[in-house]
């Protein structure tokens, strides 16, 4: 990427991803910051304006349109700043549910997270620590705008997951202050979901050749949405035996299109998925059993 202080055109750089793990890091040297549940975004100011692109560095500035009007207003000759598109529901939560909808029919109510600063002025800031990175980010962006600074929560990774989860955030970003920016995966900095387990009615399966099996399910009447299958053989073969014993149920109303073994009543499972949902997402079984 060449140096210059707005006179080039800086590229898209492949994002550094934080690995998924089971608990939070231990110890001192983390930054631990709120998982925003959204669209991972990279905007880049240069000599031809403003550009905002996708992770996989797809141009999504003309979907972008308010975001990219407020970036202009970052005072920098140019910049790549790294960031979590979102939007944000009744409860002041990150709803990725209803982005793909604000994008599309209400832009404007689109906030930008930023969380990292990749280039500035001319300088490429990628050999920097984190900390030293975030630290010029922070002064860089203006307050009370669509366009904020990720502010690290204080306490140690333990007790910020524990807050996250019981507040129904999806989860934590824990990254190394000492860590310098290096695109793709990288246990520097990791990511640990908040999930919760209920028991719902299983109304139904899908079972395709080369797909993942999944159960559709229902919590008092509503559907929820699927849950993945990954039992092992024997396991798998115990479920599969009870479906096949309730298969011929006509679909649910609004459910005709889904490509599913209707099921009737009785089947039961226990499903693990992400906190904070109306519907399954990341979901997989954990039990079943027959309703007595």
């Amino acid at each position: 990427m060449r140096k210059s202080a707005g006179g080039d055109r800086l590229s898209f750089i492949r994002p550094m991803e934080p690995e998924l793990v089971e608990q939070p890091p231990a110890g001192v040297g983390w930054s631990h910051e709120v998982k925003f549940d959204g669209y991972r975004t990279q905007v880049i100011k240069d000599a031809e304006g403003i550009r905002l692109f996708t992770k996989s560095g797809i141009d999504w500035t003309a979907k972008y349109k308010p975001l990219a009007a407020e970036a202009q207003g970052i005072e920098a000759a140019s910049f790549i700043i790294e960031g979590e598109t979102i939007v944000i529901n009744e409860a002041g939560l990150s709803d990725f549910h209803a982005l793909r909808s604000a994008i599309t029919r209400r832009p404007q109510d689109l906030y930008l997270v930023a969380f990292d600063l990749l280039h500035l002025n001319g300088h490429d800031l990628r050999d920097m620590t984190l900390k030293d990175r975030r630290e010029v980010l922070q002064a860089l962006i203006p307050a009370g705008g669509r366009i904020q600074f990720s502010e690290a929560l204080p306490g140690t990774g333990d007790a910020v997951y524990h807050l996250a989860c019981e507040a129904n955030l999806e989860g934590i970003v824990s990254k190394r202050l000492d860590s310098v920016y290096r695109s793709g995966s990288t246990m520097q900095w990791r990511k640990v979901q908040c999930y919760v387990e209920k028991e719902m009615d299983i109304i139904g399966v899908q079972r395709e050749a080369g797909k993942p099996a999944m159960v559709l399910m229902a919590d008092k009447g509503h559907y929820m949405g699927g849950a993945f299958v990954t039992f092992k053989a024997d396991k798998r073969q115990a479920l599969w035996d009870r479906v096949q014993g309730k298969t011929g149920a006509p679909p649910p109303k609004g459910l005709a299109r889904e490509k599913a073994e209707w099921l009737r009543p009785g089947l039961v499972g226990r499903v693990k998925f992400l906190k904070g949902e109306d519907k399954l997402r990341h979901a997989s079984l954990k039990d079943f059993w027959e309703e007595k």
